[in-house]
């Protein structure tokens, strides 16, 4: 029970759920909820787009690492944070992940199902390509093994509804044990 009174930090590629089944989630816990693209917005006073096509990749890469080191600073609030997907691409924030003291829960989906939900979508600056579905592929190659070396839990949210997801994951939670990795 006492991992249930921890943080949780939900990762994975974009589209799959973690600002809104964040939400949900922190709801459910009683907890406040961040979504570390919004701080880092809010911080930048612009959009994460705009900045990454002015700035490059690295610069933005230095202000999310900069936005997970404070928001999982010893001793705060326990939150439910919703972080971006590229988070774990470095070291830096993986060993910050590692032993933060947090729950970190993977939410997983194919590159199929995160292509349906996403070809509409204008602003994600990595799926701004000619083949949004390649450039997934790419980036699920890349990051789940990424993701799963920190995640304590992987949940897939292929098909169950964000309530059925929310209840998962708030019984992992209750539970406080890690399953056995994926």
């Amino acid at each position: 029970m006492r991992d249930a009174q921890r943080g949780v930090l939900l990762i994975g590629l974009p589209g799959t759920g973690k600002s809104t089944i964040g939400r949900q989630v922190a709801r459910r816990l009683g907890r406040g909820f961040l979504d570390s693209d919004v701080v880092i917005e809010q911080r930048l006073g612009e959009s994460i787009r705009e900045f990454f096509e002015r700035e490059g990749e690295p610069a933005f890469r230095d202000i999310e690492s900069s936005v997970l080191e404070e928001l999982t600073q010893p001793g705060s609030a326990p939150m439910v944070v919703a972080t971006g997907g590229g988070i774990v691409l470095r070291e830096r924030n993986r060993e910050r992940l590692r032993t933060c003291g947090e729950r970190v829960i993977y939410l997983r989906s194919s590159p199929q199902d995160l292509h349906r939900r996403l070809r509409h979508d204008t602003t994600r600056p990595l799926l701004q390509v000619a083949d949004p579905l390649a450039r997934l592929r790419e980036l699920y190659e890349v990051r789940d093994p990424l993701y799963r070396e920190v995640a304590h839990f992987v949940i897939d949210t292929g098909r169950p509804s964000v309530a059925a997801l929310v209840n998962m994951i708030a019984m992992q939670l209750e539970l406080g044990a890690a399953p056995p990795p994926a």
